[in-house]
């Protein structure tokens, strides 16, 4: 992107060269490892018949059964190809193999021992031995060879000569007991003991009998045939390339991704690995992992916000403007010794333009404005943090005047030592580095570090003292002015009407930040493109408002006429006790159109921007959070759990009273709040109570008086004004929606159904059959807790 970023290019093309080297090297490793594979032992593929063949002879040393479902099973293992020859791997493939896997582990089991059938013959006559069974095992084999003509080259195909046959007898035989064998000894004279003898205390085993001898084979023949015992035959065909032996292709394949697979993959990986930290890195590759990943703006590549874009935070937009004419000519300010702060802490609740006034800073400023949030710096490997930090300001150096911003520097700038379980030592020796950095024995004039948060409680006091964070800009929501100028901003690059107002807008959007007010206009444009206009209107401003603060309108919603009846009771006692009430806001707009997870709204706008909460305002609050439950019980018989919210907003207000605005004078202007810092920053963990049992029974009396005293206020109001309740309760159920000229209306006398002499029809709901209809809204009889709409059991949403 520039000079800052490759600072020097005979460096990159050094570095560019050593990672081709050193790919080089691996790709001559994978060669020599995949060529000179030959010591690699490969297993044998037998077919069916060949690995039969060497099971019934008992050359099979190991085996062990792979493969899945129910065919084309894999048995490996170990064999002896010939007596007296080295072992050698096989690999079969056998279908079925399950139901014969018991079968092939007792054969594999036998060891048989080598006889001749004249010996056997004899043993078996002097009754050393009693035959029990016996198998025949023949193998078929076409050996073939290869016949080289005179230039050298092999003849194909191969010529093959006769068929072998090779034939094997195997006798089970039974001997006598241990017993019987001492008794024996004193007959050795007259009867020969065989030469073959069986294992110790074994009373059976498998002898692998010689057939070379026809003549004594003949006879040991007859003599089972005497005994009764039929000789099991198998035949076999061990031909090369008979039975069931694998494809040569399929044997090829396999033993490629098997032996050369591995390698392959550790390659690919080892590539992607090596783009991704190249991509990451810059030039240098994986050298560069400890490298600074800020971004660089210049005069010539810089954003396109300036100071003019940024509105609603006069005092912020002055503080960092000195910067940049500084940085712009410092000789103005050198020249009767001042000098410009080390850094800037912009602060303030999130949306409010913190981020924004940094791009306008970089769009301003005609020096290197480097760019890095928070969380680049942290990693899984300790150390990599302060390594960027250092890189950071080594670049910072290289193009000094400058200015680095960084956002959420909470990420790394918390307070050391804290949090559950200790510090964290990556993020702490991250903080470290940045302490140094900005003020240390090597620090160097002509760079300015810009930081933003929402969090400014959480940093470490090392980071905010004087010589590091010299100043600290407060950034608080805009009041009056400034979202009128926020508002204009945004409205600049969208066609608005003629009765677009960004004043009334501006009074109706108190609380909203910057970036509220940008979504609001945003979400209007939207509303006037699916409207199909070529302009927004001030009622798409309006409703883009409630939008973004209250949630989409659900008029789909398909609500009884119970449930409509008790939500209008409930926001019009909202309404009615928030305009009696000197002390509070009164009342903008009142709704009984569903939006987000509220059923209704009652909204209220302050006549002007209030910077003091005083304690009769807050009762008045407090009077108007009870109105909607207080309608309740008064005009329908029953509570319901719509005043949930209200409950708990009511309760925490008054709690804050009590113990923390000092705003009751039987506890006295004392602090006893519970909570006075983050649990993720460690400074509740291990503080105690810090008021007696008797303190916290006195706070709680003065919590349950002071909403005792608000509830019965908005009582006596909503019973002094029941039939004005009850004609907003008419309207709403009528018109959905009541503006805030029409509560003061229906206030000073005027009927609902007089409020709009010509309402419009569609948002008219339909009127009721003459056998449903409800009389007029009015205050319940208390003998009568079961009439409509308060049932019991009934409980809106």
């Amino acid at each position: 992107m520039s000079e800052a970023q490759n600072p020097d290019p005979e460096k990159a093309r050094k570095s560019r060269s050593l990672g081709s080297f050193l790919l080089f090297l691996l790709v001559l490793f994978v060669v020599i490892a995949i060529v000179g594979n030959d010591t690699i032992r490969r297993p044998v593929q037998l077919s069916q018949d060949e690995y039969l063949w060497h099971l019934h002879s008992g050359r099979i040393i190991s085996q062990e059964f792979r493969g899945s479902g129910d065919s084309s099973n894999v048995i490996e293992g170990r064999y002896n190809p010939l007596s007296g020859a080295e072992e050698s791997d096989f690999s079969t493939t056998f279908t079925d193999v399950k139901g014969k896997e018991e079968e092939f582990r007792q054969l594999k089991a036998i060891v048989p021992q080598t006889a001749r059938p004249a010996p056997l013959l004899r043993a078996i006559e002097d009754g050393w031995y009693t035959p029990t069974g016996a198998r025949w095992v023949t193998a078929r084999q076409v050996p073939a060879r290869i016949v080289e003509t005179g230039e050298g080259e092999a003849q194909t195909p191969p010529v093959t000569g006769p068929p072998e046959v090779h034939e094997k007898l195997f006798v089970e035989v039974l001997a006598k007991s241990l017993d019987a064998w001492e008794e024996a000894r004193a007959e050795a004279s007259r009867r020969t003991r065989p030469d073959f003898l069986l294992p110790e205390h074994a009373s059976y085993m498998w002898l692998d009998v010689q057939v070379d001898d026809a003549e004594d084979l003949s006879g040991l023949m007859a003599s089972l045939s005497e005994q009764g015992i039929a000789p099991e035959r198998y035949a076999f065909d061990i031909t090369q390339g008979k039975g069931s032996r694998w494809k040569d292709s399929t044997s090829m394949l396999t033993t490629f991704l098997i032996y050369y697979g591995p390698w392959i993959l550790i390659f690919a990986v080892f590539m992607i690995f090596m783009r991704q930290m190249r991509a990451q890195g810059g030039a240098g590759g994986v050298m560069s992992f400890g490298r600074s990943r800020a971004q660089l703006y210049s005069k010539e590549n810089r954003t396109n916000v300036t100071f003019d874009d940024v509105a609603g935070a006069e005092e912020a937009k002055d503080e960092v403007y000195e910067l940049v004419e500084f940085l712009k000519n410092p000789s103005r300010f050198t020249r009767i010794g001042g000098r410009i702060p080390r850094g800037v802490l912009l602060n303030g609740p999130p949306g409010c333009g913190k981020t924004l006034l940094a791009k306008a800073i970089a769009g301003e400023a005609e020096v290197p404005f480097f760019s890095i949030s928070g969380s680049d710096f942290v990693e899984m490997f300790v150390g990599v943090g302060a390594s960027r930090v250092r890189d950071l300001f080594k670049q910072a150096r290289e193009n000094s005047p400058c200015i680095i911003f960084l956002d959420e520097i909470d990420a790394v700038g918390r307070r050391r030592g804290s949090g559950m379980g200790g510090g964290h030592d990556e993020r702490e020796q991250t903080l470290n580095a940045i302490l140094v950095e900005m003020d240390g024995f090597g620090t160097d004039e002509g760079i300015i570090v810009v930081a933003a948060t929402n969090r400014p409680d959480v940093l470490d006091p090392a980071l905010l003292r004087p010589g590091r964070f010299d100043r600290e800009v407060t950034i608080d929501l805009p009041d009056l002015e400034g979202r009128e100028a926020i508002l204009n901003v945004h409205i600049r690059t969208v066609k608005s009407g003629e009765g677009v107002d960004m004043k009334v807008l501006a009074r109706s959007t108190p609380g909203y930040s910057g970036a509220d007010l940008a979504a609001i206009v945003n979400e209007a444009a939207i509303m006037a493109v699916l409207a199909k206009r070529d302009e927004v209107l001030m009622e798409d401003l309006e409703e883009a408002r409630d939008k973004v603060r209250y949630g989409r309108q659900k008029k789909s919603r398909n609500i009884e006429e119970q449930d409509r009846k008790i939500t209008a009771i409930h926001e019009a006692g909202h309404a009615i006790v928030a305009a009696l009430i000197p002390e509070t806001d009164h009342p903008h707009k009142v709704t009984i159109v569903p939006r987000g997870r509220a059923l209704g709204a009652t909204m209220v706008l302050p006549d002007k921007e209030n910077y003091h909460m005083q304690k009769r305002r807050l009762v008045g609050q407090l009077c108007m959070l009870f109105g909607g439950r207080v309608a309740e019980a008064e005009f329908c018989g029953d509570v319901s759990a719509g005043a949930s919210d209200d409950i708990r907003r009511a309760t925490d207000l008054a709690r804050a009273m009590v113990s923390e605005l000092g705003m009751s004078e039987k506890i006295g202007p004392i602090n006893y709040a519970e909570r006075q810092g983050s649990d993720f920053l460690g400074t509740e963990l291990m503080r105690g109570k810090i008021h007696s049992e008797k303190t916290a029974r006195e706070i709680d009396e003065e919590v349950h008086r002071i909403m005792t005293e608000a509830y019965e206020r908005a009582q006596d109001l909503i019973r002094s004004k029941a039939d004005e309740l009850s004609e907003l309760a008419d309207a709403l159920m009528q018109y959905e929606t009541v503006t805030g000229e029409e509560v003061s209306k229906i206030l000073d006398g005027t009927k609902a159904v007089d409020l709009r002499p010509t309402p419009d029809p569609v948002e008219a709901p339909p009127e009721p059959a003459p056998e449903a209809a409800v009389e007029k809204l009015r205050p319940a009889d208390r003998s009568r807790q079961g009439d409509l709409p308060g049932e019991p059991g009934f409980s809106p949403a």
